[in-house]
């Protein structure tokens, strides 16, 4: 039987409790939904005596080892992050004890990752220098201060630099997570961990305000949610507010009030939301031609899918292959 990835998440008093349990959380997911059949992940948080610390919120976390008996068979390596707020602004929490085991236990890992502020912990141990990397925007021009040897980059959700993974602010580390979830086990189960947990779809880089979300399960008698599935599974076909508002036997006007209020947006934008989502899915994960790739996503032609990415995406469809293909 296949061993399940290791995973590690060092911890340290003060810390966000959303940096530890958000990624664990997706691993953990991704576990159940890839079944018996296939290895999952193992997740353990590891504190500095093993003992448990008082996170941001005040919510006290427990630990399953201490920090010196993480050994050489952790598969991926993550480590969070912490602030300070006072009336001098933000700053990141720089704990020497996880600095100085860092630099011990990062070169034996196969993978390593930080959440959030979590980054300046990395860069103090000297892993990021020569590398690009990014963090929270309210401390990005502190970690670039600090460590010139680094590129920092505060746009992106995350960052993949070989082995060393960075990313944003709190929630981003469930993104990122996701992304290790696709590499490891490949893009659909990523695709339907990402579902089960009514998250946004897989986010790469500065994809973050460019993703649609997810319809989630439908709620019982709810048509709006059935609706936004079917639209999401007959992009070619025709998607007006006429033609959506036959299906369910409403007048235009009525429809289109409904849909907006389920949904905060109009029948056009959203069609065109998911049309871009799948064409921008298939710019990165594939080598189609845009002809077809219009095709394919209901955009219809070049033409079109050159407008949506410029009004929507601010770029071309050929930037956005060149950025994350």
């Amino acid at each position: 039987m296949l061993q399940p990835h290791r995973v590690v998440i060092a911890a340290f008093p003060g810390v966000e409790l959303l940096n530890v349990t958000g990624p664990a959380e997706v691993f953990s997911v991704a576990t159940r939904v890839a079944g018996t059949g296939r290895p999952g992940y193992t997740v353990r948080i590891a504190t500095a005596e093993g003992a448990p610390v008082a996170t941001s919120s005040g919510i006290r976390l427990m630990a399953d080892l201490p920090l010196d008996e993480v050994n050489g068979d952790v598969d991926t390596l993550l480590v969070s992050g912490a602030v300070r707020v006072d009336d001098q602004g933000v700053e990141p929490v720089l704990d020497s004890g996880i600095i100085d085991w860092l630099r011990e236990a990062a070169p034996g890992t196969h993978r390593v990752g930080s959440i959030c502020s979590g980054t300046h912990l990395l860069a103090a141990a000297g892993l990021l220098d020569g590398l690009s990397a990014t963090t929270h925007w309210l401390t990005a021009a502190r970690l670039a201060a600090d460590h010139p040897r680094v590129t920092v980059d505060p746009d992106p959700i995350f960052i993949r630099a070989g082995r060393l993974w960075t990313c944003a602010g709190i929630t981003s580390g469930m993104d990122m997570a996701l992304a290790m979830v696709a590499e490891d086990h490949g893009p659909e189960l990523a695709l339907a961990t990402a579902r089960m947990m009514v998250m946004y779809v897989k986010r790469a880089g500065g994809q973050s305000q460019f993703s649609v979300p997810l319809a989630a399960p439908a709620a019982p008698g709810d048509r709006i949610d059935d609706l936004c599935i079917w639209i999401g599974e007959h992009l070619t076909e025709d998607l007006s507010a006429e033609a959506l508002a036959a299906r369910l036997h409403l007048s235009v006007r009525h429809f289109s009030r409904l849909f907006r209020r389920r949904t905060s947006t109009t029948p056009a934008a959203y069609v065109e939301s998911a049309r871009l989502e799948a064409a921008r899915q298939l710019l990165q994960d594939t080598d189609r031609g845009l002809p077809e790739i219009a095709a394919i996503s209901g955009l219809g032609s070049v033409e079109s899918l050159h407008r949506s990415f410029r009004r929507r995406l601010g770029t071309t469809p050929a930037q956005y292959r060149r950025r994350f293909h």
